[in-house]
């Protein structure tokens, strides 16, 4: 290495005119860029406003001396990377072992040999610059893992909750199918018995002791009556069963490798169909209200199972936003809502926007809500995945976007874009 890439440069930190002569001297030869510094103080400073490469550090200096200083460089987080190289004619151990226990990683010691120097100076800027690749590589490969892990739990939950999700919409199908099918029929024998007795009373307007007193028991009359109400209550739950039960197949469709034209306001319906219990009233809130304000989409090309996931990823955690904040007594005069519009934008991109009217999330919270493992939850109410892996499949799987709004106090709005 004969440069110092970048514009980077070496510092030099010595109050003697002819040490810093023949320091400049060896590496100018070699084309080193340097500065120079006559006292800790202005070293520091300046290392402070653009940091060096290196720093070559006289021990014996005016005012703070070069132990001081670095003790103060190694201090502060944005110098406390530098290396530093002592140059002393304090060749003591004990005068060593303090300046390693500083943080120096070397002794160049006075007079200077020229050649020892520079070898020097190479040495510690390889081994920077290794240092940095290595790191670089480390958090590459950190980031590359904590995706593998994430697409890993992603596939993993997809398919458990496609499979169960599956199997119990395919369970609740086929009993509910048998009393949907049986209701019209059983109406007809009921209106045929009513339409009987109605005759029978009609041919023999005066029935024994024992009919009447059966008939006051019974109050034939109510019976025949309730008899129809309560049919009508089953085929309104049975109705309702089998949107549920669609809706747990529609959720839960599996993803093949291609995508497929789909109606995303099916998915997001399905998916509110699945979290119904969690937005009705309970001892601690009202019932959350839900507002839908659906413009005319065309169907999107999308893997519609992991579309749905991320519906119930931000769902869920926008009604989680609204529990908090109503557990926290900020909501005292608000109904909870939850708003969901879609439109086509100027762009052409399907725009989905999920809000809540919570207490919304702080700035520095916000940068971090798609970072795997981070979540702003109690230990045990969240694993830190569910945001990121919205983001995978939003962005990744669909070339979309997705994106957050929220200040404090104004609650928070997820935006989802996807290609139309």
């Amino acid at each position: 290495m004969s440069k110092i890439q970048n514009n980077r440069f070496i510092l030099i930190v010595d109050d003697n005119p002819t040490n810093l002569s023949v320091l400049c001297e060896a590496l100018n030869s070699e084309g080193f860029r340097f500065r120079v510094a006559v006292d800790g103080e202005s070293a520091i400073a300046q290392a402070e406003r653009n940091q060096p490469e290196l720093i070559l550090l006289d021990v014996q200096m005016p005012g703070i001396d070069g132990f001081e200083t670095c003790r103060r460089l190694k201090a502060n987080p944005v110098t406390q990377n530098i290396p530093i190289i002592f140059t002393t004619a304090l060749a003591d151990t004990e005068s060593k072992t303090k300046g390693f226990f500083l943080g120096a990683v070397d002794y160049i010691p006075k007079p200077f040999a020229q050649e020892e120097v520079i070898a020097r100076v190479r040495v510690h800027l390889q081994l920077k610059q290794l240092t940095e690749s290595l790191e670089q590589q480390v958090s590459d490969r950190t980031k590359a893992l904590q995706q593998a892990q994430v697409q890993l739990v992603q596939q993993e939950k997809l398919s458990t909750l496609g499979e169960l999700i599956a199997g119990i919409g395919h369970e609740i199908n086929n009993p509910i199918n048998f009393i949907s099918s049986n209701i019209p029929p059983l109406q007809e024998y009921i209106a045929g018995v009513s339409e009987l007795l109605l005759l029978y009373e009609q041919e023999y307007p005066n029935p024994t002791a024992k009919i009447t007193t059966a008939i006051k028991n019974l109050d034939l009359n109510f019976v025949l009556e309730d008899m129809g109400k309560i049919l009508n209550s089953l085929e309104v739950g049975s109705e309702r069963i089998q949107n549920l039960s669609n809706s747990l197949r529609n959720f839960s469709r599996s993803d093949s490798d291609i995508k497929i034209p789909a109606d995303l306001h099916q998915g997001l319906d399905s998916t509110l169909m699945i979290l119904q219990h969690r937005l009705k009233a309970n001892s601690d809130r009202p019932g959350i209200e839900v507002i839908k304000i659906y413009e005319i989409l065309p169907e999107v090309n999308c893997y519609l199972g992991q579309m749905n996931q991320v519906f119930m990823n931000i769902l869920a955690n926008a009604i989680d936003a609204l529990d908090e904040a109503i557990m926290q007594g900020k909501m005292s005069n608000l109904i909870p809502q939850i708003k969901i519009t879609t439109e086509i934008d100027s762009e052409k991109l399907v725009v989905i926007r999920i809000a809540d009217n919570g207490i919304g999330i702080p700035e520095r919270l916000k940068q971090r809500l798609f970072e795997p493992l981070f979540t702003t939850k109690s230990v045990g109410k969240g694993t830190g995945l569910g945001l990121s892996i919205a983001y995978q499949i939003v962005v990744e799987k669909h070339k979309g976007v997705l994106d957050v709004n929220s200040q404090p106090g104004m609650g928070t709005e997820f935006v989802i874009k996807i290609p139309a």
